[in-house]
Protein backbone atom coordinates (compact mmCIF):
# COMPACT_ATOMS: atom_id res chain seq x y z
CA UNK A 1 0.00 0.00 0.00
CA UNK A 2 2.76 2.41 0.90
CA UNK A 3 4.60 1.54 -2.28
CA UNK A 4 1.48 2.07 -4.37
CA UNK A 5 0.80 5.36 -2.64
CA UNK A 6 4.32 6.56 -3.20
CA UNK A 7 4.18 5.60 -6.89
CA UNK A 8 0.89 7.46 -7.25
CA UNK A 9 2.28 10.55 -5.65
CA UNK A 10 5.43 10.34 -7.82
CA UNK A 11 3.33 9.94 -10.96
CA UNK A 12 1.24 12.97 -9.99
CA UNK A 13 4.35 15.08 -9.49
CA UNK A 14 5.69 14.01 -12.88
CA UNK A 15 2.44 14.98 -14.55
CA UNK A 16 2.57 18.40 -12.94
CA UNK A 17 6.17 18.89 -14.12
CA UNK A 18 5.21 17.92 -17.65
CA UNK A 19 2.36 20.43 -17.55
CA UNK A 20 4.65 23.14 -16.18
CA UNK A 21 7.24 22.44 -18.86
CA UNK A 22 4.55 22.69 -21.50
CA UNK A 23 3.36 26.03 -20.11
CA UNK A 24 6.94 27.37 -20.01
CA UNK A 25 7.47 26.27 -23.59
CA UNK A 26 4.37 28.17 -24.67
CA UNK A 27 5.51 31.28 -22.76
CA UNK A 28 9.02 31.05 -24.22
CA UNK A 29 7.65 30.60 -27.72
CA UNK A 30 5.33 33.56 -27.29
CA UNK A 31 8.15 35.64 -25.85
CA UNK A 32 10.41 34.78 -28.78
CA UNK A 33 7.71 35.84 -31.24
CA UNK A 34 7.17 39.06 -29.29
CA UNK A 35 10.91 39.70 -29.04
CA UNK A 36 11.34 39.13 -32.75
CA UNK A 37 8.48 41.56 -33.36
CA UNK A 38 10.00 44.21 -31.10
CA UNK A 39 13.45 43.79 -32.67
CA UNK A 40 11.83 43.88 -36.09
CA UNK A 41 9.98 47.10 -35.30
CA UNK A 42 13.23 48.61 -34.00
CA UNK A 43 15.12 47.60 -37.15
CA UNK A 44 12.40 48.79 -39.53
CA UNK A 45 11.88 51.98 -37.54
CA UNK A 46 15.63 52.67 -37.58
CA UNK A 47 15.68 52.29 -41.33
CA UNK A 48 12.61 54.50 -41.49
CA UNK A 49 14.41 57.25 -39.55
CA UNK A 50 17.33 57.01 -41.96
CA UNK A 51 14.96 57.35 -44.90
CA UNK A 52 13.21 60.29 -43.20
CA UNK A 53 16.51 62.11 -42.61
CA UNK A 54 17.57 61.56 -46.21
CA UNK A 55 14.19 62.68 -47.50
CA UNK A 56 14.24 65.83 -45.31
CA UNK A 57 17.70 66.76 -46.58
CA UNK A 58 16.67 66.22 -50.19
CA UNK A 59 13.48 68.28 -49.80
CA UNK A 60 15.45 71.10 -48.13
CA UNK A 61 18.06 71.03 -50.90
CA UNK A 62 15.30 71.19 -53.50
CA UNK A 63 13.69 74.20 -51.84
CA UNK A 64 16.99 76.07 -51.44
CA UNK A 65 18.01 75.38 -55.05
CA UNK A 66 14.61 76.56 -56.25
CA UNK A 67 15.00 79.75 -54.21
CA UNK A 68 18.28 80.51 -55.95
CA UNK A 69 17.10 79.58 -59.45
CA UNK A 70 13.85 81.55 -59.22
CA UNK A 71 15.71 84.81 -59.93
CA UNK A 72 16.57 83.57 -63.43
CA UNK A 73 14.14 84.40 -66.22
CA UNK A 74 12.51 87.41 -67.85
CA UNK A 75 8.96 86.41 -66.86
CA UNK A 76 7.41 84.89 -63.75
CA UNK A 77 6.49 81.79 -65.75
CA UNK A 78 10.12 81.32 -66.78
CA UNK A 79 11.32 81.93 -63.23
CA UNK A 80 8.86 79.39 -61.84
CA UNK A 81 9.94 76.85 -64.47
CA UNK A 82 13.62 77.39 -63.59
CA UNK A 83 12.83 77.01 -59.89
CA UNK A 84 10.95 73.74 -60.45
CA UNK A 85 13.70 72.36 -62.67
CA UNK A 86 16.32 73.19 -60.04
CA UNK A 87 14.20 71.60 -57.32
CA UNK A 88 13.83 68.35 -59.26
CA UNK A 89 17.53 68.26 -60.09
CA UNK A 90 18.71 68.83 -56.53
CA UNK A 91 16.18 66.40 -55.07
CA UNK A 92 17.44 63.67 -57.39
CA UNK A 93 21.04 64.48 -56.54
CA UNK A 94 20.40 64.33 -52.79
CA UNK A 95 18.10 61.28 -52.74
CA UNK A 96 19.68 58.44 -54.74
CA UNK A 97 17.27 56.21 -56.64
CA UNK A 98 16.44 53.07 -54.68
CA UNK A 99 17.98 54.32 -51.44
CA UNK A 100 17.50 51.49 -48.88
CA UNK A 101 15.10 49.89 -51.32
CA UNK A 102 12.71 52.87 -51.25
CA UNK A 103 10.75 54.58 -53.96
CA UNK A 104 10.74 58.37 -53.52
CA UNK A 105 8.76 61.08 -55.29
CA UNK A 106 9.07 64.88 -55.22
CA UNK A 107 5.70 66.53 -55.72
CA UNK A 108 5.47 69.47 -58.11
CA UNK A 109 6.90 72.45 -56.17
CA UNK A 110 4.61 75.42 -55.53
CA UNK A 111 6.04 78.82 -56.55
CA UNK A 112 3.99 81.82 -55.40
CA UNK A 113 4.87 85.46 -56.25
CA UNK A 114 3.41 88.09 -53.93
CA UNK A 115 4.53 91.74 -54.23
CA UNK A 116 8.22 90.90 -54.36
CA UNK A 117 8.19 88.00 -51.90
CA UNK A 118 8.50 84.55 -53.44
CA UNK A 119 7.36 81.49 -51.49
CA UNK A 120 8.46 78.05 -52.68
CA UNK A 121 7.02 74.91 -51.09
CA UNK A 122 8.35 71.43 -51.74
CA UNK A 123 7.01 68.11 -50.48
CA UNK A 124 8.12 64.53 -51.02
CA UNK A 125 7.30 61.02 -49.92
CA UNK A 126 9.06 57.66 -49.91
CA UNK A 127 7.76 54.10 -49.53
CA UNK A 128 10.04 51.56 -47.84
CA UNK A 129 9.44 47.79 -47.86
CA UNK A 130 9.49 46.39 -44.32
CA UNK A 131 11.05 43.19 -43.06
CA UNK A 132 9.99 42.00 -39.63
CA UNK A 133 6.90 44.21 -39.51
CA UNK A 134 5.25 41.74 -41.92
CA UNK A 135 4.46 39.80 -38.77
CA UNK A 136 2.04 42.56 -37.81
CA UNK A 137 0.42 42.92 -41.20
CA UNK A 138 2.49 45.85 -42.56
CA UNK A 139 4.06 45.67 -46.01
CA UNK A 140 5.28 49.26 -46.54
CA UNK A 141 6.47 52.10 -44.34
CA UNK A 142 5.51 55.48 -45.81
CA UNK A 143 7.62 58.55 -44.97
CA UNK A 144 6.82 62.16 -45.92
CA UNK A 145 8.71 65.46 -45.80
CA UNK A 146 8.05 69.10 -46.64
CA UNK A 147 10.17 72.24 -46.88
CA UNK A 148 9.57 75.91 -47.60
CA UNK A 149 11.80 78.72 -48.83
CA UNK A 150 10.62 82.31 -48.57
CA UNK A 151 12.66 84.80 -50.56
CA UNK A 152 12.15 88.23 -49.04
CA UNK A 153 11.56 91.26 -51.18
CA UNK A 154 14.75 93.32 -51.53
CA UNK A 155 15.71 96.98 -51.87
CA UNK A 156 19.38 97.21 -52.88
CA UNK A 157 21.59 100.23 -53.54
CA UNK A 158 24.91 99.54 -55.27
CA UNK A 159 27.48 102.34 -54.80
CA UNK A 160 30.57 102.35 -57.02
CA UNK A 161 33.64 104.50 -56.35
CA UNK A 162 34.76 106.10 -59.63
CA UNK A 163 37.56 108.26 -58.24
CA UNK A 164 40.75 108.91 -60.19
CA UNK A 165 42.81 106.45 -58.15
CA UNK A 166 40.77 103.65 -59.70
CA UNK A 167 42.39 104.35 -63.07
CA UNK A 168 46.05 104.24 -61.96
CA UNK A 169 46.07 100.54 -62.87
CA UNK A 170 44.55 100.07 -66.36
CA UNK A 171 43.30 96.63 -65.37
CA UNK A 172 41.04 98.04 -62.65
CA UNK A 173 38.27 99.86 -64.59
CA UNK A 174 37.30 96.84 -66.76
CA UNK A 175 37.47 94.58 -63.69
CA UNK A 176 35.15 96.96 -61.80
CA UNK A 177 32.65 97.00 -64.66
CA UNK A 178 32.67 93.23 -65.10
CA UNK A 179 32.38 92.48 -61.37
CA UNK A 180 29.53 94.97 -60.85
CA UNK A 181 27.54 93.61 -63.80
CA UNK A 182 28.04 90.01 -62.67
CA UNK A 183 26.94 91.01 -59.17
CA UNK A 184 23.67 92.55 -60.39
CA UNK A 185 22.92 89.48 -62.49
CA UNK A 186 22.49 87.50 -59.26
CA UNK A 187 19.30 89.41 -58.43
CA UNK A 188 15.76 89.17 -59.76
CA UNK A 189 15.01 91.89 -62.34
CA UNK A 190 11.28 91.29 -61.86
CA UNK A 191 10.94 91.43 -58.08
CA UNK A 192 14.08 93.01 -56.55
CA UNK A 193 14.39 96.79 -56.50
CA UNK A 194 17.89 98.04 -57.31
CA UNK A 195 19.39 101.53 -57.54
CA UNK A 196 22.84 102.24 -59.01
CA UNK A 197 25.06 105.13 -57.83
CA UNK A 198 28.60 106.23 -58.63
CA UNK A 199 30.63 108.94 -56.92
CA UNK A 200 33.86 110.93 -56.70
CA UNK A 201 33.79 114.69 -55.80
CA UNK A 202 30.03 114.49 -56.28
CA UNK A 203 27.48 111.70 -56.63
CA UNK A 204 25.42 110.63 -59.62
CA UNK A 205 22.34 108.42 -59.31
CA UNK A 206 22.66 106.45 -62.54
CA UNK A 207 19.58 104.30 -62.06
CA UNK A 208 17.10 105.37 -59.36
CA UNK A 209 14.42 103.16 -57.91
CA UNK A 210 11.23 103.21 -59.94
CA UNK A 211 9.12 104.35 -57.02
CA UNK A 212 7.37 101.44 -55.38
CA UNK A 213 7.34 99.38 -58.58
CA UNK A 214 9.13 96.07 -58.32
CA UNK A 215 12.08 95.09 -60.48
CA UNK A 216 14.94 96.90 -62.21
CA UNK A 217 16.25 97.39 -65.75
CA UNK A 218 19.35 95.20 -66.09
CA UNK A 219 20.11 96.47 -69.58
CA UNK A 220 20.08 100.09 -68.37
CA UNK A 221 22.26 99.15 -65.39
CA UNK A 222 24.78 97.50 -67.69
CA UNK A 223 24.86 100.51 -70.00
CA UNK A 224 25.48 102.88 -67.08
CA UNK A 225 28.26 100.75 -65.62
CA UNK A 226 30.02 100.45 -68.98
CA UNK A 227 29.93 104.25 -69.30
CA UNK A 228 31.75 104.91 -66.02
CA UNK A 229 34.84 107.10 -66.18
CA UNK A 230 37.23 107.51 -63.27
CA UNK A 231 38.24 110.93 -61.92
CA UNK A 232 38.09 112.88 -58.66
CA UNK A 233 38.53 112.32 -54.92
CA UNK A 234 36.52 110.36 -52.35
CA UNK A 235 33.30 112.03 -51.15
CA UNK A 236 31.78 108.85 -49.73
CA UNK A 237 29.19 110.47 -47.51
CA UNK A 238 27.46 112.13 -50.46
CA UNK A 239 27.04 108.68 -52.00
CA UNK A 240 25.59 107.42 -48.72
CA UNK A 241 23.19 110.36 -48.53
CA UNK A 242 21.89 109.61 -52.01
CA UNK A 243 21.53 105.92 -51.16
CA UNK A 244 19.49 106.77 -48.06
CA UNK A 245 17.45 109.27 -50.04
CA UNK A 246 16.60 106.54 -52.54
CA UNK A 247 15.60 104.15 -49.75
CA UNK A 248 13.66 106.68 -47.67
CA UNK A 249 12.13 109.04 -50.22
CA UNK A 250 11.84 107.38 -53.63
CA UNK A 251 10.40 104.26 -52.02
CA UNK A 252 7.46 104.80 -49.69
CA UNK A 253 6.66 101.10 -49.21
CA UNK A 254 10.00 99.58 -48.17
CA UNK A 255 10.86 95.95 -48.67
CA UNK A 256 11.50 93.59 -45.79
CA UNK A 257 15.24 93.58 -46.60
CA UNK A 258 17.26 96.72 -47.38
CA UNK A 259 20.94 96.62 -48.33
CA UNK A 260 23.64 99.12 -49.32
CA UNK A 261 26.71 97.67 -51.07
CA UNK A 262 29.60 100.15 -50.99
CA UNK A 263 32.65 99.62 -53.22
CA UNK A 264 35.67 101.92 -52.81
CA UNK A 265 39.45 102.00 -53.01
CA UNK A 266 39.96 104.58 -50.30
CA UNK A 267 38.75 106.17 -47.09
CA UNK A 268 36.68 109.39 -47.36
CA UNK A 269 38.66 112.61 -47.68
CA UNK A 270 36.03 115.16 -48.84
CA UNK A 271 32.51 116.25 -47.95
CA UNK A 272 29.69 118.47 -49.18
CA UNK A 273 27.72 121.16 -47.34
CA UNK A 274 26.50 124.72 -47.63
CA UNK A 275 29.57 126.59 -46.35
CA UNK A 276 29.98 130.10 -44.95
CA UNK A 277 31.89 131.71 -47.83
CA UNK A 278 33.93 134.81 -48.54
CA UNK A 279 31.55 135.78 -51.35
CA UNK A 280 27.84 136.23 -50.67
CA UNK A 281 27.00 134.77 -54.09
CA UNK A 282 28.20 131.38 -52.82
CA UNK A 283 26.57 131.42 -49.36
CA UNK A 284 23.57 129.30 -50.35
CA UNK A 285 25.41 126.97 -52.74
CA UNK A 286 25.87 123.33 -51.75
CA UNK A 287 29.26 122.08 -52.85
CA UNK A 288 32.14 119.79 -52.03
CA UNK A 289 35.41 120.65 -50.34
CA UNK A 290 38.19 118.18 -51.09
CA UNK A 291 41.47 117.08 -49.55
CA UNK A 292 43.94 114.36 -50.41
CA UNK A 293 45.04 111.33 -48.41
CA UNK A 294 48.33 113.06 -47.63
CA UNK A 295 48.78 116.63 -46.33
CA UNK A 296 47.76 119.13 -49.00
CA UNK A 297 45.80 122.35 -49.43
CA UNK A 298 42.04 121.67 -49.67
CA UNK A 299 40.21 122.93 -52.76
CA UNK A 300 36.58 124.02 -53.15
CA UNK A 301 33.88 124.16 -54.31
CA UNK A 302 32.98 121.22 -56.57
CA UNK A 303 29.47 120.24 -57.65
CA UNK A 304 27.97 117.71 -55.26
CA UNK A 305 25.73 116.12 -57.94
CA UNK A 306 28.35 115.67 -60.68
CA UNK A 307 31.22 113.20 -60.51
CA UNK A 308 33.98 115.77 -61.05
CA UNK A 309 33.17 119.38 -61.84
CA UNK A 310 34.47 122.63 -60.39
CA UNK A 311 31.86 125.29 -59.68
CA UNK A 312 32.24 128.49 -61.65
CA UNK A 313 34.13 131.48 -60.25
CA UNK A 314 33.99 132.91 -57.59
CA UNK A 315 32.80 129.69 -55.90
CA UNK A 316 35.90 127.66 -56.78
CA UNK A 317 39.52 128.08 -55.80
CA UNK A 318 42.33 125.55 -55.51
CA UNK A 319 42.87 127.05 -52.05
CA UNK A 320 39.57 126.41 -50.28
CA UNK A 321 40.21 129.01 -47.57
CA UNK A 322 39.90 131.73 -50.21
CA UNK A 323 36.29 130.64 -50.85
CA UNK A 324 35.21 129.16 -47.51
CA UNK A 325 35.56 131.26 -44.36
CA UNK A 326 35.02 128.35 -41.98
CA UNK A 327 33.56 124.86 -41.84
CA UNK A 328 29.85 124.58 -40.91
CA UNK A 329 28.73 123.19 -37.57
CA UNK A 330 26.54 120.51 -39.15
CA UNK A 331 26.32 118.54 -42.35
CA UNK A 332 23.71 120.59 -44.22
CA UNK A 333 24.14 119.81 -47.91
CA UNK A 334 20.48 118.77 -48.18
CA UNK A 335 17.28 119.78 -46.49
CA UNK A 336 15.27 116.62 -46.10
CA UNK A 337 12.62 115.44 -43.69
CA UNK A 338 14.53 112.29 -42.80
CA UNK A 339 17.87 114.05 -42.16
CA UNK A 340 17.71 117.42 -40.40
CA UNK A 341 20.72 119.70 -40.15
CA UNK A 342 21.57 118.68 -36.59
CA UNK A 343 21.74 114.94 -37.15
CA UNK A 344 25.39 114.75 -38.18
CA UNK A 345 27.91 117.25 -36.75
CA UNK A 346 30.90 118.57 -38.68
CA UNK A 347 32.56 120.38 -35.78
CA UNK A 348 33.12 117.68 -33.17
CA UNK A 349 35.60 115.95 -30.88
CA UNK A 350 34.55 112.41 -31.77
CA UNK A 351 35.44 110.07 -33.29
CA UNK A 352 37.97 112.47 -34.86
CA UNK A 353 38.58 116.07 -33.81
CA UNK A 354 37.32 118.67 -36.29
CA UNK A 355 37.43 122.44 -35.72
CA UNK A 356 36.02 125.19 -37.92
CA UNK A 357 39.37 126.08 -39.51
CA UNK A 358 39.63 125.30 -43.21
CA UNK A 359 42.67 123.04 -43.40
CA UNK A 360 43.73 119.55 -44.50
CA UNK A 361 43.29 117.77 -41.17
CA UNK A 362 39.80 119.15 -40.52
CA UNK A 363 38.51 118.41 -44.02
CA UNK A 364 39.98 114.91 -44.02
CA UNK A 365 38.68 114.07 -40.54
CA UNK A 366 35.24 115.54 -41.24
CA UNK A 367 34.88 113.47 -44.41
CA UNK A 368 35.57 110.27 -42.48
CA UNK A 369 33.35 111.21 -39.53
CA UNK A 370 30.37 112.07 -41.75
CA UNK A 371 30.69 108.93 -43.87
CA UNK A 372 30.76 106.69 -40.79
CA UNK A 373 27.78 108.59 -39.37
CA UNK A 374 25.84 108.13 -42.62
CA UNK A 375 26.49 104.39 -42.58
CA UNK A 376 25.47 104.28 -38.91
CA UNK A 377 22.24 106.10 -39.78
CA UNK A 378 21.49 103.49 -42.47
CA UNK A 379 22.08 100.62 -40.05
CA UNK A 380 19.98 102.27 -37.33
CA UNK A 381 17.08 102.05 -39.81
CA UNK A 382 17.67 98.31 -40.22
CA UNK A 383 19.64 98.55 -43.47
CA UNK A 384 22.56 96.18 -43.99
CA UNK A 385 25.78 97.81 -45.18
CA UNK A 386 28.31 95.66 -47.04
CA UNK A 387 31.68 96.98 -48.20
CA UNK A 388 34.35 95.96 -50.67
CA UNK A 389 37.78 97.57 -50.45
CA UNK A 390 39.94 97.60 -53.57
CA UNK A 391 43.72 97.63 -53.54
CA UNK A 392 46.57 97.37 -51.07
CA UNK A 393 46.43 101.13 -50.40
CA UNK A 394 43.64 100.41 -47.94
CA UNK A 395 46.22 98.63 -45.78
CA UNK A 396 48.57 101.64 -45.72
CA UNK A 397 48.22 104.33 -43.01
CA UNK A 398 46.87 107.52 -44.61
CA UNK A 399 44.93 110.64 -43.74
CA UNK A 400 45.35 113.19 -41.00
CA UNK A 401 45.48 110.49 -38.31
CA UNK A 402 47.44 107.85 -40.22
CA UNK A 403 44.46 105.49 -40.34
CA UNK A 404 44.11 102.21 -42.21
CA UNK A 405 41.43 102.76 -44.85
CA UNK A 406 40.21 99.18 -44.44
CA UNK A 407 39.30 99.95 -40.82
CA UNK A 408 37.07 102.84 -41.95
CA UNK A 409 35.23 100.58 -44.41
CA UNK A 410 34.80 97.88 -41.74
CA UNK A 411 33.31 100.50 -39.43
CA UNK A 412 30.82 101.46 -42.14
CA UNK A 413 29.82 97.82 -42.57
CA UNK A 414 29.70 97.15 -38.79
CA UNK A 415 31.69 93.95 -39.09
CA UNK A 416 32.38 91.93 -35.95
CA UNK A 417 36.14 92.51 -36.40
CA UNK A 418 35.89 96.27 -36.90
CA UNK A 419 37.36 98.78 -34.46
CA UNK A 420 35.95 98.51 -30.94
CA UNK A 421 34.49 102.02 -31.11
CA UNK A 422 32.51 101.07 -34.23
CA UNK A 423 31.01 97.64 -33.68
CA UNK A 424 27.37 97.65 -32.58
CA UNK A 425 25.88 94.14 -32.25
CA UNK A 426 22.38 95.66 -31.95
CA UNK A 427 22.57 96.87 -35.56
CA UNK A 428 22.72 94.75 -38.73
CA UNK A 429 26.16 93.20 -38.96
CA UNK A 430 27.63 93.52 -42.43
CA UNK A 431 30.45 91.98 -44.41
CA UNK A 432 33.74 93.46 -45.58
CA UNK A 433 35.71 91.87 -48.42
CA UNK A 434 39.20 92.90 -49.46
CA UNK A 435 39.92 92.84 -53.19
CA UNK A 436 43.66 93.39 -53.28
CA UNK A 437 43.97 92.71 -57.01
CA UNK A 438 41.62 93.19 -59.99
CA UNK A 439 41.15 89.41 -60.07
CA UNK A 440 39.76 89.53 -56.50
CA UNK A 441 36.85 91.83 -57.41
CA UNK A 442 34.45 89.31 -58.90
CA UNK A 443 34.94 86.80 -56.03
CA UNK A 444 34.30 89.62 -53.52
CA UNK A 445 31.15 90.76 -55.28
CA UNK A 446 30.01 87.12 -55.56
CA UNK A 447 30.58 86.61 -51.84
CA UNK A 448 28.41 89.63 -51.03
CA UNK A 449 25.70 88.50 -53.46
CA UNK A 450 25.63 85.08 -51.78
CA UNK A 451 25.39 86.68 -48.35
CA UNK A 452 22.52 88.92 -49.44
CA UNK A 453 20.66 86.00 -50.99
CA UNK A 454 21.26 84.01 -47.78
CA UNK A 455 19.66 86.61 -45.53
CA UNK A 456 16.89 87.12 -48.10
CA UNK A 457 15.62 83.61 -47.34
Amino acid sequence: MKTTGYAGRRSSRLNRKHKQRGAVSIIVAASIVLLIGVVGIAVDSGLGYMVKAKLDAAADAAAIAAGEAVTTGSTQAAQAANAIAAANSFFAANYPAGYLGTTATLNAPSVVFNQGTITIDTSAQASMPVGFMHLFGFNLLNVASASETVRKDLDLVLIIDTTGSMATDPAVPPAVRSAAITFLQQFDPLTDRVSLIHFAYGTVVDQPFNGNARGFDMAAMTKSINAFNFAGSTNSEEAYWNALNQLNTVITQPSSLRVIVFFSDGAPNSFASIFPTTNKNCNSVAGTIISGDTPSTPAALYADNVQSQQLSSPCYNNNASKVISQLPNWYNAHNTSWLNNQTIPVITNTPRVVTSTVNYANVNNAGRNIAEAMANLARSEGTYVYAIGRGSELLTPEGANGEIGQDVLKCMANTANSLQRCYNPKQPVGVYCSALTPADMTPCFSRLASEILRIAK
